[in-house]
């Protein structure tokens, strides 16, 4: 579910590696947040990762 509505930010995968050096399979899920957003004069509700609400509060 953990994806960006701006930028398409979405999952990658990776592993957990143990000191013995085992790798199993593990997910890393964008930061995203529900926040309101202004676009063209309406507001709307997205989920939005932290990255992109950065630049947004820049530019404003």
């Amino acid at each position: 579910m953990a994806k960006c509505e701006i930028c398409q930010k979405s999952a990658q995968f990776g592993h957990n590696v143990s000191h013995s050096n085992r790798a199993t399979k593990r997910r890393f899920d964008a930061n995203v947040h529900r926040v309101r957003v202004v676009i063209g004069g309406q507001s709307r509700r997205m989920w939005v990762c932290t990255r992109c609400l950065r630049t947004l509060n820049k530019a404003v």
